[in-house]
């Protein structure tokens, strides 16, 4: 079975610095595009990065472009999520998320880790 554990969330001041680590089991990891999302209280889950199976051509959504890089080690089964410049409207649960096809939206994915809190103070 697909497993996904994400770590690395945590509390941060506006404009500080976090990174996120997705370990992933259960699959052929080279195979799988991945992504990161998040979910912020009373709102809908959204895309932050997607990223293809070599890593070469990420994704951002225009919310953090420029802040977030989006990486991935597929001799470690891992990715990543570094986040710069980090703003309060950041705050939400972050998701890792495996499909086995090309996607850039959540219903694409259908594999998802627990999640991990990001709070950003401001």
């Amino acid at each position: 079975q697909v497993q996904l554990v994400e770590s690395g969330g945590g509390l941060v001041q506006a404009g500080g610095s976090l990174r996120l680590s997705c370990a992933a089991s259960g699959l052929t990891f080279r195979n799988y595009y991945m992504g990161w999302f998040r979910q912020a209280p009373g709102k809908e889950r959204e895309v932050v990065a997607t990223i293809n199976w070599s890593g070469s051509t990420p994704y951002y959504a225009d919310s953090v472009t420029g802040r977030f890089t989006i990486s991935r080690d597929n001799a470690k089964n891992t990715v990543d999520l570094q986040m710069n410049s980090l703003k309060p409207e950041d705050t939400a649960i972050y998701y890792c998320a495996a499909s086995r096809w090309a996607s850039v939206t959540s219903a694409g994915y259908n594999s998802w880790g627990q999640g991990t809190q990001v709070t950003v103070s401001s």
